[in-house]
């Protein structure tokens, strides 16, 4: 079993229109940076057997004291953990039609955003 924690900040893919190909809405800016960073970090998703965790950066706004006590708690917010996914597999694949398995997904909340990835390799023989 092979463990990677990716220090980059899940981004969640946004809604498109055909006027975001030259429209700079921020929302498409940041996801379109989050898929360069990947692609350049390497970071790989299994197309058979991984579990990931986004680790979601805590609002800066946020008292000390709800920050220690949010901090590796459930993200039970928006985004939805689905844009989260569709952001990272379509920064790791051109075509992400080969992903059939997948087998946990998380968010929690953290102090720093990053991408966590378990790989569990099964036995060939």
């Amino acid at each position: 079993m092979t463990h990677r924690l990716y220090d980059i900040a899940p981004v969640p893919k946004p809604r498109m229109t055909r006027s975001d190909k030259w429209k700079k809405r921020p929302s498409v800016v940041r996801y379109r940076m989050f898929c360069d960073e990947v692609r350049l970090m390497g970071l790989t998703v299994d197309p058979s057997a991984d579990d990931i965790t986004f680790h979601v950066p805590m609002p800066k706004s946020w008292s000390r004291a709800k920050r220690e006590r949010m901090a590796g708690q459930p993200h039970e917010q928006v985004p939805d953990i689905d844009n989260y996914l569709k952001a990272l597999l379509d920064a790791c694949y051109e075509d992400d039609s080969g992903v059939w398995q997948l087998r946990g997904l998380r968010k929690r909340w953290a102090y720093t955003g990053a991408i966590e990835i378990h790989t569990q390799k099964e036995a060939t023989t």
